[in-house]
């Protein structure tokens, strides 16, 4: 094969790209400060880099399609008629896109009436015939046509490359066979006709028998059945529909192949476009030299070998050594510190090795037990534990860290109290910021410092053959770890005086988030117990229940189906039994999310099966199946992991088990909580705090109505209600109560008379004047909510009351979905983000009070959104108590009072 002098050609489907990086859900979310979306330029930009990379001598050309009708659209005028619009915050990512691809200096071709297939197609046909191999980059599986032994297709989403082979594997029919396997199907996305219920497994079967479209068509009458029928009723649309799947290879282009060149990189427009829009990253490898197009494998090779060589990492194997790192780390102002383990179970970790740093560029790393066969001779565990537990107590000494609440769990596994943790840089991006980024070390790595760190599936691998720290070699890891303890020391450098330029987000880290983690260590530690005979009960009569779910959904349906498969849930319900659709995916199939079902379920049975079946399901693969394998050996308990840098609001979260998402309100979810048992001789004791929210709402809003009603101690809910339905107050029921809850509830969270009509089930019209009574009993609340959104808009963020910033990058979106969202985001984060900091702060005082009281019979066990549970012992339960609801009641001062109610009893479900 004879090459041309940039080999392979490598042709684009930017169209391809644009949608399926505008879909990629984390992506969705970025947006420059004035809110412009990025998310779509930065999939796409970051999608062409990566070919780059991987082809470093390839000629890459990117086909975008063009505006207007094409000459399908001539042949068949119904094409593509059923697409919505593009989303507007896709469409004015189309012209930066194209601008920057220009910039870099690759072709970009947009060709009126044809679509990008075809030019790709024509180019494809041109290289071939110039003895070009050819690299088409597309998620498109028309494109399977195309392939041929010059040409193969790759998805750079999912780095998978297709060929001749690969097409039969993927398909069932040969590249030549395609077009014949889309006519026959068809495409709702496109609106090509095809036959009705032929499938894939269809197509094949027929292409099988009968070898082409042809041959299917001249043998239709001999098949059987309802799907011949079918084929017989499309005979007269198959030609048309082999047409429109048919992807031209002549189009007229002005330049072919050999004219299509790369041009040099113009680095002060990419700059100047990067700048603008705000791609970080992008411009940081554009001014390190390797975004403008001249450097390719080599170079970056060289470029990771002079930073290893910059780094000075120590693997110290001598006491020597390690007794001068200690000298070291002593004398250091403060320190990083870092522990390598087996698990990122705490429970279930033991320490392989230990890392330090304390300037940039200099860290070390000791081995202790790397266990692999021929590994060198370590230090002694016992030796360095022993010589750095003085250190590593002295509350006097400070350490930084990344995550260190899971450091201290570790250590405490070894006899060794984490004290003097002064810095975490997990903590500190998450106080500056909590929606920039997530916070993972590698991930502020790549924000704070435009650094790309080692990743630990660089050294161990993926998947089942991924190896375990102790197994790997220590240079590899010794690398790694050290790399961690200074990029961590870096990260404090870099984040820490820019959380100290605003004195509110400082102390939200230094008075609620940093005192809380030795807190959350301690219950973690100490875990909680279940009865795992209890939960086998539940799980056999979940079992039970689903079962006969999965019965009477197969009644309800007429056949068997899987119940679990949105595909086959997808026929029965719109196809089967033709339930109307309310909403599509993004792929243009109908929806069978949550909310979908949720709104079926009012008017057709089998939905409300497939969410009651859903539900079960969940709980018991959650929780009443796994919970007694997650009892811990050493202790006999079950041991959460809670984290406080995931929910943007200063939520706590929790993961092996989800405290957070037992349901309440269900008879099944309360039994599990029956399940969390008190140990022999004390009790379970709940305290959450009484409509925190609506409190925070009244003292935020100083609304004088709201603040007047919490002072006085009457029911809230029962108040508004007498309002608006103008009735006395004793002449409330309890539907009208019901109501007032959901409208007090719904319209601090910003909720639209419609949201407020689906919820209450009444006129669009009754709740406009629903939301007028309230606003004109609340006239306060209105107040504040408007000044709150006008506030977002100005800056970007809103606050809570001990000034957690709450940043709202879709406030100034042009999606007017995302700002209204954003919007009501607004309202919605001080009040959640201020519950969170009152919670915080009712734990701290309440920890301090323990502490002091230092009684082994009082114990801290669970966090669950407004609530504290305990552990008491029995003898000293009532003024234990007491003195707790009295703690919490005093956590903050309001303009009303706090109320935190308790319960006492044997299991958690009796104490709530």
């Amino acid at each position: 094969m004879t090459t041309s002098s940039l080999s392979p050609l490598i042709l684009v489907d930017g169209s391809s790209y644009l949608f399926r990086a505008y879909h990629v859900p984390y992506l969705q979310a970025l947006s420059t400060a004035d809110g412009q979306p990025t998310g779509a330029i930065t999939g796409v930009l970051n999608m062409i880099n990566s070919l780059k990379k991987d082809y470093p001598q390839g000629n890459v050309v990117v086909v975008f399609d063009a505006k207007g009708k094409t000459f399908r659209n001539d042949l068949y005028p119904e094409y593509k008629a059923n697409r919505p619009p593009m989303p507007e915050d896709l469409r004015c990512q189309i012209a930066p896109i194209h601008e920057i691809i220009g910039a870099m200096g690759l072709p970009l071709l947009v060709i009126e009436g044809v679509e990008a297939d075809d030019v790709i197609g024509t180019l494809a046909r041109q290289a071939c015939d110039l003895g070009i191999e050819t690299v088409i980059s597309t998620g498109d599986k028309d494109m399977a046509q195309l392939v041929s032994p010059n040409v193969r297709l790759i998805n750079t989403m999912t780095n998978v490359e297709m060929d001749e082979a690969g097409v039969v594997e993927k398909f069932g029919v040969k590249p030549d066979r395609i077009i014949d396997y889309l006519a026959l199907m068809g495409d709702k996305v496109d609106n090509i006709p095809g036959v009705e219920k032929c499938g894939p497994k269809t197509a094949v079967k027929w292409l099988t028998a009968y070898d082409s479209l042809d041959g299917v068509i001249a043998n239709a009458d001999q098949v059987k059945g309802k799907v011949g029928e079918n084929l017989r009723a499309a005979l007269t649309q198959l030609p048309l529909s082999y047409e429109l799947a048919t992807i031209k290879l002549d189009v007229e282009l002005e330049q072919g192949v050999s004219e299509l060149q790369p041009k040099e990189a113009d680095v002060e427009a990419l700059t100047s476009l990067y700048q603008k829009f705000e791609l970080r990253r992008l411009l940081a490898d554009l001014t390190s030299g390797k975004g403008a197009g001249d450097k390719g494998d080599e170079g970056e090779a060289e470029e990771k070998a002079e930073q290893q060589v910059e780094a000075d990492y120590d693997i110290i194997y001598e006491q020597a050594a390690f007794e001068a790192w200690l000298k070291e780390l002593t004398a250091a102002d403060y320190f990083a510190f870092d522990t390598e383990t087996t698990s990122v179970d705490y429970m279930k970790a033991e320490l392989v090795g230990l890392s330090f740093a304390c300037q940039p560029g200099k860290a070390a790393y000791v081995p202790l037990k790397h266990d692999y066969e021929d590994a060198p001779e370590q230090l002694d565990i016992d030796y360095v534990l022993g010589k750095l537990k003085p250190l590593l107590e002295d509350k006097n000494k400070a350490k930084l860290g990344q995550n260190l609440k899971y450091d201290a769990n570790v250590l405490s596994h070894y006899d060794i109290e984490l004290q003097g943790v002064a810095f975490d840089t997990m903590i500190e991006s998450y106080c500056l910021n909590s929606v920039a980024t997530r916070h993972n070390m590698d991930a502020l790595a790549e924000k704070y410092l435009g650094y790309k760190t080692v990743h630990f599936e660089d050294i161990a691998g993926k998947g089942a053959k991924q190896l375990t720290f102790n197994q790997i070699e220590i240079e590899k890891a010794g690398f790694y770890a050290a790399e961690d303890a200074d990029i961590t020391l870096r990260l404090h450098q870099a984040i820490y005086p820019q959380l100290e330029k605003s004195a509110n987000q400082l102390s939200v880290y230094n008075d609620i988030e940093l005192p809380l983690m030795p807190v959350l260590a301690k219950m973690e530690q100490h875990g909680v117990l279940i009865d795992c005979d209890l939960l086998d009960q539940q799980s056999q009569s979940l079992g039970k229940r689903l079962e006969e779910l999965e019965v009477e959904a197969h009644n309800l349906a007429g056949k068997s189906f899987n119940l679990g498969s949105p595909k086959q849930l997808q026929q029965i319900l719109f196809e089967e039994l033709k339930i109307p659709v309310i909403k599509k995916t993004p792929k243009g199939a109908p929806s069978t999310a949550e909310e979908v079902l949720q709104e079926l379920a009012l008017d057709y049975p089998l939905p409300k099966l497939i969410l009651e079946n859903r539900g079960l399901s969940k709980l018991k693969s959650t929780y009443t199946d796994k919970l007694p394998l997650m009892v811990a050996g050493k202790t006999n308990r079950v041991h959460t992991s809670y984290h406080q840098a995931v929910a943007a609001t200063g939520r706590l979260s929790s993961t092996d088990p989800n405290l957070q998402n037992i349901p309440i309100r269900s008879e099944e979810g309360r039994k599990i909580r029956e399940a969390f048992i008190a140990p022999q001789d004390h009790k379970i004791v709940a305290i959450d705090y009484s409509q925190i929210e609506l409190r925070i709402m009244a003292h935020l809003s100083g609304d004088a109505g709201l603040v007047s009603a919490f002072a006085q101690g009457r029911d809230v809910h029962r108040a508004t209600a007498a309002e608006i339905f103008a009735v006395d107050l004793d002449q409330v029921t309890g539907d009208q109560r019901r109501s007032a809850k959901a409208i007090n509830f719904g319209l601090i969270y910003g909720m639209s008379a419609f949201g407020l009509s689906k919820q209450l089930d009444i006129g669009r019209h009754q709740a406009q004047q629903y939301m007028d009574k309230y606003f004109e009993r609340y006239p306060g609340v209105l107040t504040y909510m408007e000044d709150t959104r006008a506030q977002a808009t100005e800056q970007g963020y809103v606050e809570t009351l001990f000034g957690r910033r709450l940043y709202l990058p879709d406030i100034k979106s042009k999606n007017q979905m995302r700002k209204k969202g954003a919007e009501r985001a607004a309202i919605n984060a001080p009040m959640q983000g201020t519950a969170a900091d009152i919670i915080k702060k009712a734990m701290l005082a309440v920890d301090s009070w323990i502490t002091e009281q230092n009684d082994p019979r009082i114990k801290m066990t669970m966090q669950v959104h407004d609530e504290l549970i305990f552990e008491i012992h029995q003898d000293i339960v009532e003024e234990t108590t007491a003195k707790l609801v009295e703690i919490m009641n005093n956590a903050v001062d309001l303009d009303v009072p706090l109320i935190a109610e308790a319960g006492i009893g044997d299991n958690w479900h009796q104490a709530h």
